[in-house]
């Protein structure tokens, strides 16, 4: 027969061991299971978090993003208000060429965790209103001006990018769309000659007809 001391001290190791046994199931069964609700290190989040981008590579985004935006609203005002043929039709592959190139920004900056911008630039805004109160060979004259004036910046924005962007995707991205820009470019100022050249005209007939 067991002394009395030794049978004591067996049973209060034996209830000490069933309250921690009980007090590790109700921890497990209340506390969220870590791997459950955050990554692991070796877990992907699906998208790669803004704060990882080079600062020159989101604000590269934001401006191209803006950018577009632009060219779209202004040539669909073109399309609107343009006395040219030409200077319709540059407006018509300007809205439609930035609308695709659009997609594929917003895609991108999607995928990095950046929120583009979704109004016009203030600067890009004054224009906006200042050509359409314009008409005729005037709008012409000043859309296909800010045209050029524009495509130049942003040949040598994207020349930039593709040069020295951090990110892959937006370095890709930046030289895979310069092409485009640079023909818009050349574009661009061969539609401003005509829409001077045009603009000559119809001034020397209205001066003749006084």
């Amino acid at each position: 027969m067991l002394p009395r001391k030794l049978i004591y001290t067996a049973s209060i190791a034996a209830l000490a061991f069933g309250v921690s046994q009980t007090s590790l199931a109700q921890s497990a069964a209340t506390s969220p299971s870590t791997s459950a609700n955050k990554p692991t290190a070796t877990q992907s989040t699906g998208t790669a978090p803004a704060a990882n981008l080079a600062r020159g590579d989101r604000k590269f985004l934001e401006e191209a993003a803006q950018g577009g935006m632009a060219e779209v609203e202004l040539g669909k005002l073109a399309q609107q208000k343009a006395a040219s043929d030409q200077v319709k039709q540059f407006g018509k592959k300007m809205a439609d060429d930035h609308a695709k190139a659009n997609e594929e920004l917003k895609k991108i900056a999607s995928n990095k965790g950046v929120n583009l911008p979704t109004d016009l630039s203030s600067s890009d805004r004054r224009e906006y209103d200042k050509l359409q109160k314009k008409s005729g060979a005037d709008f012409d004259r000043e859309y296909m001006k800010e045209m050029v004036s524009d495509h130049k910046k942003d040949v040598k924005d994207f020349q930039s990018e593709a040069k020295s962007a951090k990110d892959a995707d937006i370095k890709n991205f930046a030289a895979s769309t310069l092409p485009t820009l640079q023909q818009h470019l050349d574009l661009a100022q061969q539609t401003e000659n005509v829409a001077k050249s045009e603009g000559n005209t119809t001034n020397q007939k209205t001066s003749s007809a006084r």
